[in-house]
């Protein structure tokens, strides 16, 4: 494992007698926060950088790791130098090799596992191999909790794909407990989708196996704050069969901070109860205009409705019936905002 020296490192200390609310959703103490060590795997992703902006905002101390030397500057430019400067440390790490993920995890309080790789090549680029890659990363992830890990807490990144696709005789609300049919992904060649499903369900072997404490959540298509300005790159993959899940109404949209803040009040959570799978996204695009508006964003025309759909006026479309629910983690955010403040 090699570190990556982060330029002119600032921890600064918070004496037991300034603790205050600062945003801790379940607890005052910031100086107990302020010391727990996180690992993010893949922190120079689109989502993994928020993950790490989150957390050094909660006042966590935050570890990085990339895959390569040359992806530094990919951290430097998603997080900006103030958020750099607050990295514990940014390590060079084999994703798929146990030894290295043991270096990084050594002496942190939790892992997110936010990717186990970046793909710059977007649908073309995730092939039947990259399903292989995934499902390893995550069983050796699993496993380098259980060996290094200073607590064995893993907050796991998977997807909304991992349980939107089922044969399609199925029906009935899309829901945490549903799983994406392997077989049907395969068929149809949705391959982000089954590496995603095969991944998380290898993560939950491995965890009850070890004993590793584990959280999945399944975000749905990411957005950035910027919309239409979005992170195309991200889109592209996971918007294989897209026409399929506009019409079964499971084509939700989920902004990237708010993906970033559900997966740190979830771990945050798991001290209360927080445990199992959370489907996290914010809506659903029920009607064209909103495919429409959608696929301009994108720019990714006729993506979704096809390029000789019949533009219908708002009088005679009708709304696609939502057939997906995230009930979950509303309660468990709504548990969150019903808790007292904190007295300063």
């Amino acid at each position: 494992m090699e570190e990556i020296e982060v330029p002119k490192p600032i921890l600064m200390p918070i004496s037991g007698k300034e603790q205050k609310c600062v945003g801790n959703i379940f607890s005052c103490s910031f100086n107990a926060r302020e010391k727990k060590l996180i690992c993010v795997t893949s922190g120079n992703s689109y989502l993994g950088s928020f993950i790490v902006k989150e957390l050094l905002a909660h006042g966590y101390l935050v570890r990085v790791t990339i895959q390569h030397p040359a992806e530094f500057e990919d951290v430097k430019d998603l997080l900006g130098v103030e958020d750099l400067n607050l990295l514990e440390s940014v390590v060079v790490t084999k994703m798929e090799d146990l030894q290295s993920l043991c270096d990084a995890f050594r002496g942190c309080h939790a892992v997110f596992h936010t990717s186990s790789f970046i793909d710059p090549h977007g649908i073309s680029g995730y092939s039947e191999q990259k399903v292989i890659l995934e499902t390893e990363v995550a069983r050796t992830v699993m496993e380098a909790c259980a060996k290094a890990a200073y607590i064995k807490r893993c907050v796991f990144t998977s997807s909304l794909l991992a349980s939107i696709w089922r044969n399609e005789n199925i029906d009935g609300i899309i829901d945490d407990s549903c799983w994406s049919s392997e077989e049907f992904c395969r068929e149809n060649k949705l391959w982000l989708a089954l590496g995603k499903t095969k991944a998380e369900k290898v993560a939950w072997m491995k965890a009850k196996e070890l004993k590793v404490n584990l959280v999945t959540v399944c975000p749905g298509l990411l957005m950035a704050p910027t919309f239409p300005n979005s992170h195309i790159q991200t889109s592209i993959p996971y918007l294989k069969g897209g026409q399929m899940m506009l019409q079964q109404g499971c084509l939700a949209i989920a902004e990237v901070e708010k993906v970033a803040k559900a997966h740190v009040s979830v771990y945050e959570g798991m001290n209360y109860g927080a445990s199992g799978r959370y489907l996290c996204f914010d809506g659903v695009v029920r009607r064209q205009q909103e495919a429409i508006e959608l696929e301009k964003g994108l720019k990714m025309t006729g993506f979704l409705l096809g390029e000789r759909h019949v533009v219908l006026s708002e009088e005679d479309e009708e709304e696609i019936p939502i057939k997906i629910s995230n009930s979950k983690l509303a309660a468990l955010l709504n548990k969150i905002n019903q808790r007292l403040p904190c007295k300063t």
